[in-house]
């Protein structure tokens, strides 16, 4: 039978498509309006006159950016850190997560609520840079990865998909003789491919977006600097040159500050792009699975 529509129906679908392409269009433009920016001339940015698409088409923004002395040297620290502290983390939270999720763990109350606290409280920056330094963490590229291997949130995200797996697996790989160990590598992480694609997302945006750390820890070590805290500073050097079109001709450059920040908004951008369409297919399963209870 062939559903009957009503004038609400008819209305709110108006409505609903409506709505939603006022939504992408607003999500998307500043996007667009980015990367228009980025590949068009400078002079055209002091007057915003660019919206979707280039006036003057020209590759100096980028190579400004690329141009950067160490730029190189950074993006290699950049994606070693990426890498590295992604796996560590993702290891370190899986295994964690699994230990306090056994319903046989004694101190399995005790120790949630200890690092739901830390999630609240922590010790502030000079205590924390104290304790680096007496660990000998700081002026080393460890860093970036050893201090964030663990992270509540994240332990917590995982410790509740694995509540939701049925505790009959686990029960019948215990018959057959398996250990915990074979049972949390052959059975639970199998299972959760959807939070570890989730965790994985999160902590890969995390440390390639990082650069505070790299400036408080590392600032005078450039072999060990990372690619946002170079493009950071690059901005602030260009924030400092002519921002009218006068100063523009007497300098005789066409790179203006804003065209700088927009070509940098987009070679940071371009990874993770490219990183999220593998994951987003397990981002929403990763996140609400084991969060409800029946």
């Amino acid at each position: 039978m062939k559903k009957k529509y009503g004038v609400g129906d008819i209305a709110f679908e108006v409505f609903l498509v409506v709505f939603l392409v006022v939504f992408v269009v607003v999500t998307l433009y500043p996007v667009i309006n980015t990367l228009a920016i980025s590949f068009n001339d400078g002079f055209d940015t002091i007057t915003h006159r660019i919206h979707f698409i280039p006036h003057m088409w020209t590759l100096d923004n980028y190579k400004a950016v690329f141009a950067k002395e160490g730029y190189r040297q950074a993006a290699i620290v950049t994606v070693a850190r990426t890498v590295l502290g992604t796996l560590l983390s993702l290891v370190v939270n899986a295994i964690l997560a699994y230990v306090i999720s056994r319903k046989k763990f004694l101190f399995k109350k005790s120790f949630s609520l200890f690092w739901v606290i830390t999630m609240y409280v922590n010790g502030g920056l000079i205590p924390t840079y104290i304790v680096f330094q007496k660990l000998h963490l700081t002026n080393s590229f460890w860093v970036y990865v050893i201090p964030g291997a663990v992270s509540a949130f994240n332990m917590l995200v995982i410790r509740n998909f694995m509540n939701g797996i049925p505790d009959s697996l686990e029960e019948s790989a215990q018959i057959d003789g398996a250990g915990y160990f074979k049972i949390f590598t052959s059975i639970i992480s199998p299972l959760c491919k959807p939070v570890y694609a989730t965790i994985t997302l999160f902590v890969a945006v995390y440390h390639w977006n990082a650069w505070f750390d790299a400036m408080i820890y590392n600032k005078m070590h450039d072999e060990l600097t990372v690619l946002q805290y170079e493009l950071m500073k690059q901005l602030q050097t260009a924030m400092k040159s002519a921002g009218s079109v006068e100063g523009l001709k007497n300098s005789g450059t066409t790179i203006t500050p804003t065209s700088i920040r927009a070509a940098a908004t987009i070679v940071t951008m371009v990874p993770i792009l490219f990183v999220y369409p593998f994951l987003q297919r397990y981002f929403v399963t990763g996140l609400t699975i084991g969060g409800v209870k029946e």
